[in-house]
């Protein structure tokens, strides 16, 4: 009789065929809470980071198995992680593309056209698409014409291929046009004047700040506010940074608008997601978590063996994913 349990070693996993090849099954005999009958099952969306041999396990996880096995498309669906994983692309894009398979890169290539399709298709947040477009051509122009086909996997001509779809979707994003929409109900505008400070004061982004200053004189005027602008800064930047580049105007005073432009040019700023991959300290698995569904199942996200697996969990920023797979 099988051993049926948590431990990967052991055997007994149920196993689907689909077109991108084998999935394992994860079967939760917990019943629905909208008393249906029907058991829940869950295709798996994690995997496990290994740097090295061991008498269980020979050879390593690479980025682009990560690439591959995680996800990514199903995730770029979901506005909390989207921003998320346009970043991590553009990472990747930056200087990890060479260390993709031949398989990985087509991969990205083609998530990438996605979402690039879905920002035309929703106009959700163009800018950051557009960076990153703008970090592969830099990139995929220099590999082909300044250091040539040898660090490239396949055809040079395919590359050629791929610099000229990027350029035309950069092409298509510079002119997209987001209609303005007509709404008989309330505006932005309409809101107390508390309350539109309130909402500024939530967003973390300057140029967001900017862009929305520009619609309305009210709104200009409390985008310039100097306690928003400090308060932006203590939020990206640590207090040391402040002393280093301290920015006074005329009266002495701090800019604390230009302080913040100046100390961007000099660190990173702080990054924020609405959702991320996780990784397990004590299994070392990287995992998409569903937080619904970890409502409804204890041990739903990844086949975790830990006493208390919430303890064993962190959040993966971008840098870090690329991180664990530096060997």
């Amino acid at each position: 009789m099988p051993f049926l349990g948590k431990d990967w070693r052991s055997p007994g996993w149920s196993w689907e065929k689909t077109d991108n090849g084998w999935k394992r099954i994860v079967f939760y005999g917990e019943e629905l809470e909208d008393n249906d009958k029907e058991l829940a099952f869950k295709e798996d969306k994690w995997i496990y980071v290994q740097k090295g041999s061991t008498k269980e396990r020979h050879g390593y996880c690479t980025l682009g198995e990560a690439l591959n096995r995680l996800d990514f498309s199903s995730a770029i669906q979901d506005l909390r992680r989207f921003n998320y994983v346009a970043k991590l692309f553009q990472l990747i894009a930056r200087s990890q593309l060479t260390s993709l398979s031949g398989a990985a890169q087509k991969n990205y290539f083609n998530i990438l056209e996605k979402i690039v399709r879905k920002v035309l298709e929703d106009h959700y947040n163009p800018r950051l698409v557009k960076d990153l477009l703008q970090d592969l051509i830099s990139t995929l122009h220099n590999l082909t014409i300044h250091v040539g086909r040898i660090v490239l996997v396949g055809n040079i001509n395919i590359w050629l291929c791929r610099l000229e779809t990027i350029l035309k979707w950069q092409q298509q994003l510079n002119n997209l046009q987001i209609p303005k929409q007509v709404r008989n109900g309330m505006l932005f505008s309409d809101l107390p004047l508390h309350t539109q400070n309130k909402i500024l004061y939530k967003l973390s982004d300057a140029c967001d700040i900017i862009n929305l200053g520009q619609t309305t004189p009210t709104l200009q005027s409390l985008s310039e506010n100097k306690t928003l602008w400090k308060k932006l800064c203590h939020f990206h930047f640590a207090d040391k940074q402040f002393c280093r580049n301290l920015v006074l105007s005329n009266s002495e005073n701090v800019d604390w608008k230009l302080m913040y432009f100046t100390l961007r040019k000099h660190y990173p700023m702080k990054e924020q997601y609405g959702d991320t991959l996780h990784f397990c300290k004590h299994c070392s698995i990287l995992f998409w978590q569903d937080r619904h569904l970890a409502l409804l199942f204890k041990d739903c996200g990844h086949p975790c063996t830990a006493n208390d697996p919430d303890s064993c969990l962190m959040p993966i920023s971008p840098q870090h994913f690329i991180d664990l797979f530096q060997f």
